[in-house]
């Protein structure tokens, strides 16, 4: 009996040996990975840990990140196989895992992590762990094996190259030139390929369609909200995942706003939107208009504390008879408008030349010395001041412009000068892309101006309008006597704002 337990014991201790054997030729030769006829302890489909280097194993791929993790200095694996790096690695192999099952990405797809926040390709790693093998990332610093160097800007890869193309932990929200890298994105990705973009800048309407604006040759597949990086130092919970695919085309995709004929546009509805939160207009006429249109600035509802306009092209400002540098450009847009940090291109517009010499010595504005206009043509500038308003040599009047008829009779006070068609200037100037911002104190003129911008379209280039309304109001020097200059009442100025917002427009009244 005893021979036989020694012989049943040996046995067993031998078969112990052997399938510990298997075991070790499993995970050192083949990654854990069996055939279907192999026989093994465990299934191809269960997750091992290489030798803690955190390393998943499951597929044919695994054996190539395996001989990548050994094969590797000291350093890196020290750092491939810390929780840190096993924890980030984890989140986007979920990530992409779902990609994956969506159809967005496979195990032959090309992919591009670009300007990858990561820096040292944890993104990368997940890909190739879940065997998407053919991965690169780029940063603005290599990290070799995984990121190689690339200027954001300009990647080092050929055109139509990636299938793939991922920019992830909001990387497209803190970039300074964000069209210029959606540009490469889209150079580099290849006609029907994935462009995958986390982001948590889109949290209103606005933003959402100035985001998807700036893939002008892409397509939106689908929008999802997901967990946030598990960095346990951010305090954003969750972020946007939003899924684009590059067209076969190279055509623009439709956005709406301007048609190519240039006739009279339909406002987005994401900038309709935003007039439902504008402060109350004044529907009945102050008594003392210089003081109540004042206070009102209260009151108003800028734009950037409505909406995040960081996924604008360009920001730029137009202030639309500009007069001196300080009377709204200096005190008041500069200093008072809440740009998110954004820098502004600014366009002055003044045809008094008594303002005009100082805007040489202001850098980052442009000065348009002309008159703001329905067509290109020669104008009567005339200079007006209210009943009591003394004449200064320097000048402080108002100026009002009308289409020369005749030479003869010509006041001191009135020039000729040159008047430019408004609308079609701007149309050549800004896009739907950019962000602009106007303010317009043009002595009644918005009464002819603001018509030609519906007209002609131009109207949905801008985004925020700051318009003073020129009627027959009550005079400050003289109570209970109205003004001569002007023909118009303050309902008529009404119904002009009222229009203007019915068709989307986020105008304010101005003083």
């Amino acid at each position: 009996m005893e021979s036989t337990r020694s012989i049943l014991v040996k046995t067993l201790l031998f078969g112990v040996f052997i399938l510990l054997l298997r075991f070790v030729y499993v995970v050192t030769i083949t990654g854990g990975s069996c055939s279907a006829d192999d026989f093994c302890f465990f299934s191809s489909r269960e997750n091992l840990n290489l030798a803690g280097a955190g390393v998943r194993i499951g597929s044919n791929a695994a054996v190539s990140v395996a001989g990548t993790v050994e094969s590797s200095s000291p350093a890196l694996r020290d750092l491939w196989t810390s929780k840190e790096w096993r924890k980030n690695v984890d989140y986007y192999s979920s990530i992409f895992q779902d990609l994956i099952s969506e159809g967005f990405l496979s195990s032959e797809s090309k992919a591009l992590c670009i300007q990858s926040e990561t820096r040292i390709g944890q993104d990368v790693f997940a890909l190739k762990e879940i065997g998407v093998s053919d991965s690169i990332g780029t940063y603005k610093k290599a990290s070799p094996p995984l990121v190689k160097f690339g200027q954001v800007y300009k990647q080092p890869f050929a055109d139509n190259t990636f299938d793939f193309i991922f920019i992830g932990n909001a990387g497209l929200d803190r970039s300074i030139r964000q069209s210029d890298l959606v540009s490469e994105i889209q150079r580099t990705l290849k006609p029907e390929g994935f462009i995958v973009v986390h982001t948590n800048s889109t949290k209103d309407l606005y933003s959402y369609n100035s985001f998807i604006s700036l893939f002008n040759y892409s397509s939106l597949i689908r929008t999802r909200t997901i967990d946030n990086s598990p960095d346990d130092s951010s305090s954003i919970s969750s972020i946007q995942e939003i899924v684009l695919k590059k067209n076969s085309y190279q055509g623009d995709n439709e956005m709406g706003g301007i048609s190519d004929g240039g006739s009279e546009c339909s406002v987005p509805r994401h900038k309709q939107e935003l007039v439902k939160y504008a402060e109350p207009l004044i529907e009945e006429e102050p008594l003392k208009p210089w003081i109540t249109l004042k206070r009102n600035i209260q009151n108003v509802k800028y734009l950037p504390t409505l909406a995040d306009i960081n996924f604008k092209q360009r920001y730029v400002y137009v202030d639309v008879g500009a007069r001196s540098y300080g009377s709204s450009i200096g005190s008041w847009f500069k200093k008072q408008y809440p740009k998110q940090n954004k820098t502004f291109d600014i366009y002055a517009i003044e045809a008094d030349k008594t303002f005009q010499p100082e805007y040489k010595l202001k850098k980052g504005i442009t000065l348009l010395p002309y008159a703001a206009w329905v067509k290109n043509e020669t104008l009567l500038f005339e200079v007006n001041r209210d009943p009591g308003q003394n004449i200064e040599a320097k000048g402080s009047g108002m100026g009002r412009i009308k289409p020369v008829k005749s030479d003869t009779g010509l006041a001191n006070n009135v020039n000729k000068i040159q008047g430019f068609d408004f609308a079609d200037w701007l149309k050549n100037t800004v896009t739907e892309k950019d962000f602009v911002v106007m303010k317009m104190d043009i002595e009644g003129t918005e009464f002819d101006l603001i018509p030609r911008l519906i007209e002609t379209g131009a109207i949905c280039l801008i985004d925020e309008i700051f318009l003073e309304c020129h009627y027959n109001r009550w005079q400050r020097c003289c109570p209970g006597e109205r003004s001569s200059k002007y023909q118009q009442s303050y309902g008529q100025c009404l119904d002009l704002f009222n229009s203007l917002r019915e068709k989307g427009v986020l105008v304010h009244q101005w003083y």
